[in-house]
């Protein structure tokens, strides 16, 4: 049985968060479980860019002080970290923790905030698709490591939560070297899985008080669900996660891979909530994004036929003209260098781009937008009214 804690928290008032974030961690055990005294812990938040914590973009500070002073009570030396998109320097770190509150924090509770931007080469032999990586320097200096996520739906992985929040243990622009050489779904997926397998985190944190459905993870919509979830293992609080808020875990790519390599074998049956559960909370349902797939005529059709499908099914980022800075941001961060300035202004070659959505993850004013083309919006339409047809009988 995989143990996954649900909590009530409805706001980010400092006490509510103090005192869900206690019986969070109580119901697995306590903080002790996790910490000793003497322990360097990295808490790796969510820190995509730099907004403001109302944004409901990334991690609480609310929530992380409150974790962060339980690894203080255990002894534990809490460092807040992470390698949002772009370069990855101190003037860079300095303002994303500053807009995100993580500034504060530290203030508040004297943890440390990592400014260490050295990187380490590590090999992990038990990947699937990745047998060496690229490292942030503190998360191999940490004793441990916890990842506390944000309840988010994402363009390209469907949902973002424990797993894909350590893709931000990979150095700033390094990033996008790992998407362009997996744009395939499912690879990056794999990839996913093995940044997760290598940092093999103790504990891990899902911020789901405030969550964005939608074009998550940056540019969505704001869901007021109310709660914090908790695990030690990854892969079953995803699973947990997205049931919650009513995704399919069959359809979220990670979930998908981490249990085809034996890492998750179980469901919900396999899940022991703890806390205030699942019965007697009213979340809201996830709207979200259509991801391109086939998948569902491969193997019953010539390969040319699929191939016309996949592209006519393809999304594509559309710029704002008119609310777009031009600081060229997305040009600097786009993995296969489809995107270029004109006039100052960006101009994207479809030919070019692997659908990896970081333009419009890392646009700070939101002027990057996802076009996804009828046949695609059909199919998604119908596979949710399937899956509620089938819910219901």
């Amino acid at each position: 049985m995989y143990r996954v804690s649900v909590v009530k928290c409805e706001n980010y008032e400092r006490q509510n968060a103090a005192k869900a974030m206690h019986a969070s961690l109580n119901n697995l055990g306590g903080i002790h479980k996790f910490v000793k005294n003497g322990d360097k812990v990295l808490v790796k938040a969510n820190l995509v860019m730099r907004k403001k914590p109302g944004d409901g973009v990334t991690t609480h500070p609310s929530l992380v002080e409150a974790l962060c002073r339980e690894v203080l009570e255990a002894g534990g030396v809490p460092i807040i970290g992470d390698s949002p998109g772009g370069p990855y320097n101190q003037t860079a770190l300095r303002a994303v923790y500053r807009a995100t509150g993580m500034e504060d924090v530290a203030k508040t509770t004297g943890a440390v905030l990592n400014y260490d931007t050295d990187i380490r080469e590590v090999s992990h032999p038990q990947g699937s698709v990745i047998k060496n990586l690229t490292v942030m320097n503190c998360v191999e200096k940490a004793d441990v490591v916890i990842s506390f996520a944000k309840l988010k739906t994402h363009g390209m992985m469907l949902f973002t939560g424990a797993v894909k929040n350590l893709f931000g243990v990979i150095p700033g622009i390094l990033k996008a070297e790992y998407h362009f050489n997996m744009p395939d779904t499912g690879d990056f997926a794999n990839m996913l899985v093995d940044v997760c397998t290598y940092i093999k985190p103790k504990l891990s944190i899902i911020d789901g008080v405030v969550g964005m459905e939608g074009e998550g993870p940056s540019s969505g919509r704001l869901v007021n669900s109310g709660i914090i979830l908790a695990s030690e293992n990854p892969f079953a609080l995803d699973f947990a996660a997205v049931s919650l808020i009513g995704i399919d875990p069959n359809d979220v790519p990670t979930i998908i891979k981490a249990r085809h390599r034996g890492l998750f074998t179980g469901d919900m049956n396999n899940i022991q909530l703890l806390g205030d559960g699942m019965g007697g909370l009213a979340i809201k349902r996830f709207n979200t994004p259509a991801i391109v797939n086939a998948s569902f005529i491969e193997g019953k059709y010539p390969r040319f036929i699929v191939d016309m499908i996949n592209r006519m099914v393809k999304p594509e980022p559309v710029f704002d003209l008119e609310s777009c800075a031009a600081c060229g941001d997305c040009y600097r961060v786009c993995p296969p260098g489809a995107i270029t300035m004109q006039d100052n202004k960006p101009r994207v070659d479809l030919d070019k781009c692997i659908r990896c959505f970081c333009c419009q993850e890392l646009c700070f004013h939101g002027s990057v937008k996802i076009y996804r083309p009828w046949l695609l919006r059909a199919i998604h339409r119908r596979k949710k009214r399937t899956r509620r047809f089938r819910n219901e009988f």
